[in-house]
């Protein structure tokens, strides 16, 4: 099997490269309603099915200190109810109809979507469209809600040392954008949020203008659109949210914290400034990204874990589709008998080789060829494509976008590596985290 899945990985690359056109254009339609809800619709017939999915423009970058966490909260009460539907139903009618559901938060995006056999597409125009306007946030379902994000909080942040430090390194990193504050919110915030701030923050955002429906798979687009609007259309427009605009201040020297945390090992994190989605780094970020930390066979992983025996795990990554900059990453969990001190000039080593060094013809055209056959497979996905288009709609960057996504990847150079790792991965741009395990009575191991 792996052979196979490596030859057709071969063939398709070597169609891709002597094909004169791009080979993932598709017919992709777009339709704005009267209220200003946008519709992208793309057709795809090879298997029954269709996926639904609701794009709406807020996430936690949209949130006020104080009051963070007011998104993920509210994707969770989504599912709690309407006049329509009361609590539960939503998720059974899904259920009983052979779909699936689900939805996220991120900092620029929450999106909910379904997957259905193609007779049942109408399941999520009447649902959806029920939730986008006729919620019901009830007293009782807020506060138990808000225990249950709380206490996840405390599972997957607060008790998990490793992602403490990664929430902790952000707030550092950045000072004034609210890319600062962690999507789930801090603790105090979530004690103090009101059923009126989630119900406030609903109405202000979740309006057909500040939303995008996205759908992939097995319809005919002329049919749809035209149930669309039936559903949607009689929502009332609302007022435009004000665009958010701001600009993280040049970071002048290194930031560092230190988290003295119960754990088992010592874990290293780095976080670097670096340009988002549409800057002409991008694709560069991304196959250094490649070159460092995909797979076993990776830089990172080659030398800090395999030879140096000084990790159980490295790796590096960047949050590439964001609306505004962020950061790329390193970081490295700790082998028994190692420092801190020893990981973090490992680290440093290897992107002071990025610099110094230029990386080899073949991890270069190793790291393009992954990462165009992940793109190639990933089409084959219903879904995957229209969390695609979703995402960079959502970020403002449109689906077109990915009509030259592989030509971008194809043109960086060696020179681009080096240039790109001496202008970002600077000591006085680096915000440092590290986690020093103690003993539960509160003593270092």
């Amino acid at each position: 099997m792996f052979l196979l899945r490596k030859g057709l990985i071969v063939l398709i690359i070597i169609l891709i490269a002597i094909s004169p056109y791009p080979v993932f254009a598709k017919k992709v339609e777009e339709f704005v309603l009267s209220n200003g809800l946008k519709i992208i619709a793309m057709e795809e017939h090879k298997a029954p099915t269709v996926t639904f999915q609701v794009w709406y423009k807020v996430g936690s970058r949209n949130e006020a200190t104080g009051k963070t966490g007011l998104s993920h909260l509210l994707e969770h009460l989504m599912f709690k109810g309407t006049t329509k539907y009361g609590k539960g139903e939503f998720s059974k009618i899904v259920a009983k109809n052979g779909g699936n559901e689900n939805a996220f938060t991120s900092r620029d995006y929450t999106a909910y979507f379904e997957v259905f056999a193609s007779d049942r597409i109408h399941l999520s125009l009447d649902l959806e469209s029920d939730r986008m306007a006729n919620l019901l946030i009830d007293e009782k379902e807020f506060q138990l809600e808000r225990n249950v994000v709380k206490e996840e909080r405390r599972l997957r942040t607060e008790d998990e040392p490793t992602s403490l430090v990664v929430e902790e390194l952000y707030a550092m990193a950045f000072k004034v954008h609210s890319y600062h504050s962690p999507i789930i919110g801090w603790m105090s915030d979530l004690d103090s949020l009101t059923r009126n701030d989630l119900y406030n923050h609903y109405k202000k955002y979740y309006i057909p203008n500040n939303a995008t429906i996205v759908v992939v798979g097995d319809f005919d687009t002329k049919t749809l659109i035209l149930r669309i609007k039936e559903y949607f259309e009689g929502i009332p427009k609302g007022e435009a949210p004000a665009k958010i605009n701001i600009k993280e201040p040049e970071q002048l020297g290194e930031r560092r914290t230190t988290l003295h945390k119960e754990a088992q090992l010592p874990f290293v994190f780095l976080g670097y400034h670096v340009p988002n989605i549409g800057n002409k780094d991008e694709f560069t970020l991304e196959v250094l990204s490649n070159i460092l930390s995909a797979g076993k066979s990776s830089r990172l992983y080659q030398d800090i874990v395999y030879e140096k025996r000084l990790a159980l795990y490295a790796g590096g990554d960047y949050d590439r589709i964001a609306a505004d900059p962020s950061l790329f990453y390193f970081y490295g969990g700790l082998k028994p008998g190692k420092t801190t001190k020893e990981l973090e000039d490992a680290l440093y080593a290897e992107i002071e080789r990025l610099k110094t060094e230029p990386v080899t013809d073949r991890e270069l055209q190793k790291a393009k060829n992954q990462i165009e056959a992940s793109f190639i497979f990933a089409q084959d996905s219903i879904f995957y494509q229209a969390m695609q288009i979703g995402q960079l709609e959502t970020i403002g960057i449109g689906y077109k976008y990915l009509d030259a996504y592989v030509d971008n990847i194809r043109r960086v150079t060696k020179e681009d590596i080096m240039r790109a790792a001496k202008a970002y991965f600077t000591e006085k741009n680096r915000t440092v985290g590290i986690l020093i395990p103690v003993k539960p009575n509160g003593k270092g191991q």
